[in-house]
């Protein structure tokens, strides 16, 4: 897991981590930069493989409002594409970082 620049986060200050999951695609985890406890997990994986440097980003729920912060900071682009899921939509962007 690389860690990345220390942003704001909901009001809390947190280090943008890049993983990946089991199949290869992104994950993107928020860790309190005080004591390094997980904070939130701002992507989410599907089946689908994704091309490198693509992520789908958790932009509801308790995660309402992160992908804003992501692409303010310039971590993720603007949304790239979106999959329904549930009774949601989540988007697609490219990892900036």
């Amino acid at each position: 897991m690389k860690g990345f620049k220390t942003v704001n986060v909901f009001g809390t200050e947190c280090t943008i981590s890049i993983s990946k999951y089991e199949n290869g695609n992104t994950a993107i985890q928020l860790m309190d930069a005080e004591d390094g406890f997980p904070y939130a997990v701002a992507s989410v994986n599907f089946d689908e493989k994704l091309p490198s440097g693509e992520v789908y980003i958790k932009d509801y729920s308790e995660n309402q409002g992160i992908a804003d912060i992501l692409m303010k900071e310039k971590i993720i682009s603007e949304p790239i594409g979106s999959r329904p899921t549930g009774h949601v939509v989540v988007n697609k962007h490219t990892l900036l970082i």
